[in-house]
C-alpha cells in the first residue's frame, strides 16, 4: 500500500536475539497486513566476517559488515536494532540516535544505572519516542489481559505476589562462560532474566518501592568458551542466582504488597519457565510463561469461587489480522513479533512506544536496588 512508511533496518549483534529480531522482520507481513509501515533488514553487523557473511546469507540483507559505525552512520538506515552484549548498549544507542536513527533496544537498557540515568540526560525526548525495548513478555495475549484485568481492579487491593524466571542452562559446571556470566560484558541473571520478571510486573501497575536481594554463583570457574583443554577454567563474576524479597504498590491499593522475585540459571530440570501469580482482597492471577495460551483468574466474588483457566491464544486486536486463527495455541516467537509490530506502528504514528526508552531507564533503576541490596546484604529503596 503506497500509504505506508517503509523503514531500511540495520541489525547490529546476530548471535540469538539477533536472529529472533530479524526472523520477526521478516515474519512481520503474516500476521500484520495493515501495519502502517513495511520494513527491509538491509544491513546486519557482528564480530567476525564470518558470522557477518551468514547473517546477510540468511537475512538477504544488502550489506554485512563487522563495524557498527557503518550502520550507526548509513544515512539510509531509518531503525537500528541493538542485540549486542549488554556492556555495548550505551554507546550504539548514543550513535544511533545521535544520527537521528529510532532504536529497538533488546533488554536491559545498558549494563549499569549510571548509563541508562546518563542517555537519559542527553537524549530525554528520543528515549521516549524513538526508542523501542524489547520486552516481549508484556505481548502475549495472556499477559495482556492480566493487565487489564489489573487496570480494571479485578483483584481488589493486592496483597501479595510471586514470580520466577527459571533457566537450567548453567546447572552443568563444564558449561563454557558465555557473555551473559560475564560482568564485564553485562552479564549475571539480574541483568538476562530478572529485567524481564520486574518489567512484566511493572506493565500489571506494580511500582516497586522496596527490595532485599541476595545473590550466588554456583560454581567458582568454568572453562572458556571454544576450550579444547578440560582443565582449563576461568572464574566467574557474574550471578546465575538471584532471589528478591519486594514491597510494590498496585493501582488502587493503599497498602504496600509484599513479595518475592527468583531468576535462576541453574534450576535443574527447568527449560524458559517465567510464572507470576498475584493475590488481591477480591480474586487472583496465575501465568505459566510455558502454557502461554491460558491465563487463570480466581473471582473471589463469583457465587461459586474457582479458578477460571481463560483460553486467551492469539487473540491480538487491530492491526494484528487474525493469522493463524485466535483460537490456535501461541509460542513463544509470536511474543516477540507482536512486540515489534507495536513499537513499528507507534513508530509510524509519531508516538511513543510502549515499552520504550523511559520503562528501560526504571527497570535498570530497579535492578540497580537489587544489586546495591546484594552486595551490601541490606533493604535498598526505590
Amino acid at each position: 500500500m503506497s500509504h505506508r512508511k517503509n523503514l531500511n533496518v540495520g541489525i547490529i549483534g546476530f548471535g540469538f536475539i539477533g536472529k529472533v529480531h530479524a526472523w520477526s522482520h521478516q515474519n512481520l507481513p503474516w500476521y500484520y497486513t495493515d501495519l502502517p509501515v513495511t520494513t527491509r533488514v538491509t544491513h546486519v553487523c557482528t564480530s567476525r566476517p564470518e558470522t557477518a557473511a551468514a547473517a546477510q546469507a540468511l537475512t538477504g540483507a544488502d550489506r554485512a559488515t563487522t563495524t557498527a559505525k557503518e550502520i550507526l552512520e548509513d544515512p539510509d538506515i531509518d531503525l537500528v536494532h541493538i542485540c549486542t552484549p549488554n556492556i555495548l548498549h550505551e554507546v550504539d544507542i548514543r550513535g544511533a540516535l545521535g544520527n537521528g536513527k529510532r532504536v529497538y533496544c533488546d533488554k536491559p537498557l545498558t549494563a549499569s544505572l549510571s548509563g541508562a540515568e546518563a542517555l537519559l540526560k542527553d537524549f530525554p525526548t528520543e528515549l521516549e519516542r524513538k526508542l523501542g525495548m524489547t520486552f516481549q513478555w508484556r505481548y502475549f495475549p495472556s499477559t495482556m489481559r492480566a493487565a487489564e484485568l489489573m487496570r480494571t481492579g479485578a483483584l481488589g487491593r493486592i496483597l501479595s505476589f510471586r514470580a520466577s524466571y527459571l533457566h537450567a542452562g548453567s546447572a552443568d559446571p563444564n558449561a563454557p562462560l558465555k557473555w551473559k556470566l560475564s560482568a564485564g560484558s553485562g552479564g549475571g541473571v539480574i541483568a538476562d532474566l530478572s529485567s524481564h520478571v520486574f518489567d512484566l510486573l511493572s506493565s500489571l501497575g506494580a511500582k516497586f518501592t522496596r527490595v532485599q536481594a541476595q545473590t550466588n554463583i554456583a560454581f567458582e570457574t568454568r572453562p572458556p568458551l571454544g576450550a579444547t583443554n578440560p582443565s582449563d577454567r576461568v572464574p566467574v563474576d557474574a550471578e546465575d542466582y538471584v532471589a528478591a524479597l519486594c514491597e510494590a504498590r498496585f493501582p488502587g491499593s493503599d497498602i504496600q504488597a509484599v513479595g518475592t522475585i527468583e531468576a535462576s540459571k541453574i534450576a535443574t530440570g527447568t527449560e524458559d519457565e517465567l510464572t507470576f501469580e498475584i493475590h488481591g482482597t477480591r480474586g487472583a492471577l496465575r501465568f505459566d510463561g510455558m502454557a502461554p495460551h491460558y491465563l487463570e483468574y480466581y473471582d473471589a466474588d463469583a457465587a461459586t469461587p474457582g479458578w477460571n483457566r481463560m483460553g486467551t491464544g492469539q487473540r491480538y486486536g487491530q492491526p494484528a489480522n487474525g493469522f493463524p486463527t485466535p483460537k490456535a495455541s501461541i509460542g513463544w516467537m509470536r511474543s516477540h513479533i507482536a512486540c515489534l509490530a507495536d513499537c513499528l506502528a507507534a513508530f509510524a504514528q509519531e508516538k511513543a512506544p510502549v515499552p520504550n526508552g523511559l520503562h528501560g531507564v526504571q527497570n535498570m533503576r530497579v535492578l540497580e536496588a537489587v544489586k546495591r541490596s546484594s552486595a551490601g546484604s541490606t533493604a535498598v529503596a526505590l
